[in-house]
C-alpha cells in the first residue's frame, strides 16, 4: 500500500524521490554542538541561525520552531485567532496548515487553485470571504509565488490578515521580496524533504515588532525568557499563554551548516529542474502532459518538478511504469476538502474542480541535490516511454 504522502515505496530504489544533502560539514557541526553540550532549545545556535535567515530573507524578525506547522500555531495564537474565526486556505496543501488552524479552535475554509501555478486562486478566495473570515492563507506551491499582489489587495479591502505558507520557499522570491516576508507572517520548513533540512525544523517570519514580541513569549512557554537573555529584564517569569515551540540547538547546528550551502544547493536544484523542463518540452508539445508554469517576476528555487497528466488513468500508468523501473515518484497532495476528516468534522464541503483534477493528474518526480543529470535523463526517458505507450 502506498504511504500517506503519496510516494510509492519499494525495497531497492535506484532513484529515490528525495534525499537530504548531508556531508562532512553537517557532521562536524553536529559534533561541535554535542561536544559543547548545545542540545537545548532556542540557545546560541538557534539565535545564529535566526540571524542568518533574517539576512537571507530580509525578514525583520525570525523565530526558529520545531517545524513549520508549529510556527503557524504560534502566529495564529499571537494574532488572536480562535473559535468562531475562519481561515481561508487551499485544499491543495499539506494537512499541517489545516491542523494549525484547528488547534486554535478556528475553522479552515478551502478554496480552489489556479490551474497554471497550482496556488490558491484569489477570485475563488474572495467568493469565500464571510464576516467570520480573519486570515487569507495561500501556499506558495513548489517554491513558486502565489499572486501576492492580489492577496494583499484582498486583505486590505476586507480588513484581514495575510499569511504565507512558504514551507517550500527558501531562496524563492516574488520580485525582490523573499517569499514569506510579503504578508503579516510567513512560514518556512526545514523538514527532511525540503531544499535545506535539519530533519525537522521551521521558521516564523514576522515584520511587525509588537506581533514578534507576542510570538516570542508564546514560543518560550508564555515567559519573557528571551527578553531576560537579552538583558532587558532582570528575571523571567510567566507573562502570558504559550507552549514549548523552540528548536533544539543540536538541529539548529545542522541547519547552520546547510544554510552555508544555500547558494550551491539552490543552483544545483535549479539546474536539475531546467534539465527536466527541457526534457519534457516535446512531450508537452504532443499534448500528453503539461509542464510547470512560472509567472513573470517570480524566482523559484527548484523545490519540486511535476507534470500534469491528461487523466487519472494516465497518472497511475506513468507512476506504475516508473515504479517498475525502480524510480520513485508521487502524487502529493490529496485534496483536504475531500478527506474523511473534513467530511466528518467540517460539514458540507464545496466542489473544487481544479483541485480535484490536479490531484488526480499530478506526477511529482525525483529532485534533490545529489541527483545525477544522467538519472534525470533516465526519468525523462521512462516517463516519455510510459506516456507514449498509454
Amino acid at each position: 500500500m502506498a504511504p500517506s504522502n503519496g510516494s510509492i515505496a519499494f525495497p531497492t530504489l535506484q532513484i529515490p524521490f528525495t534525499k537530504p544533502s548531508y556531508g562532512a560539514a553537517e557532521a562536524r557541526a553536529m559534533l561541535r554542538a554535542l561536544e559543547a553540550g548545545a542540545s537545548g532549545g532556542n540557545g546560541p545556535a538557534c539565535l545564529r541561525v535566526a540571524e542568518r535567515l533574517a539576512q537571507l530573507t530580509g525578514s525583520r524578525h525570525v523565530l526558529m520552531t520545531p517545524n513549520a506547522t508549529q510556527a503557524m500555531e504560534v502566529a495564529l495564537m499571537a494574532t488572536g485567532i480562535g473559535p468562531g474565526d475562519e481561515v481561508i486556505m487551499p485544499s491543495f496543501g499539506f494537512v499541517g496548515q489545516a491542523n494549525a488552524v484547528l488547534a486554535r479552535g478556528a475553522t479552515p475554509v478551502f478554496a480552489d487553485i489556479d490551474p497554471r501555478t497550482l496556488n490558491m486562486d484569489p477570485k475563488d478566495t474572495e467568493a469565500r470571504i464571510t464576516p467570520r473570515t480573519r486570515v487569507l492563507f495561500p501556499v506558495h506551491y513548489a517554491g513558486v509565488s502565489a499572486d501576492t499582489t492580489a492577496f494583499r489587495r484582498l486583505a486590505k479591502k476586507h480588513g484581514l490578515l495575510f499569511f504565507e505558507d512558504a514551507a517550500h520557499c527558501l531562496a524563492a522570491k516574488k520580485g525582490a521580496a523573499h517569499l514569506g516576508t510579503i504578508g503579516d507572517a510567513g512560514f518556512i520548513s526545514f523538514h527532511v524533504t525540503k531544499n535545506l533540512s535539519c530533519g525537522e525544523g521551521g521558521a516564523l517570519l514576522l515584520r511587525d515588532d509588537a506581533l514578534a514580541e507576542k510570538a516570542e513569549i508564546i514560543l518560550e512557554k508564555g515567559t519573557d525568557r528571551s527578553a531576560f537573555l537579552r538583558g532587558e529584564v532582570d528575571k523571567y517569569t510567566w507573562v502570558g499563554p504559550g507552549g514549548s515551540y523552540v528548536l533544539s540547538d543540536l538541529l539548529a547546528s545542522l541547519l547552520g551548516a546547510q544554510l552555508a550551502r544555500t547558494n550551491a544547493i539552490t543552483k544545483r536544484r535549479l539546474a536539475l529542474w531546467e534539465r527536466y523542463h527541457a526534457g519534457f518540452e516535446e512531450l508537452e508539445a504532443l499534448g500528453l502532459v503539461r509542464r510547470p508554469h512560472l509567472p513573470r517576476g517570480v524566482t523559484h528555487n527548484g523545490h519540486t518538478y511535476f507534470l500534469l497528466a491528461q487523466t487519472n488513468e494516465q497518472q497511475h500508468h506513468i507512476l506504475d511504469a516508473l515504479r517498475k523501473q525502480k524510480i520513485s515518484a508521487c502524487f502529493h497532495f490529496q485534496p483536504l476538502h475531500a478527506s474523511p476528516f473534513a467530511a466528518e468534522n467540517l460539514g458540507a464541503q464545496p466542489d473544487l474542480p481544479i483541485t480535484t483534477r490536479v490531484a488526480d493528474t499530478i506526477i511529482r518526480l525525483p529532485l534533490y541535490h545529489g541527483l545525477a543529470m544522467k538519472d534525470v535523463d533516465r526519468v525523462v526517458r521512462e516517463t516519455y516511454r510510459a506516456a507514449i505507450a498509454d
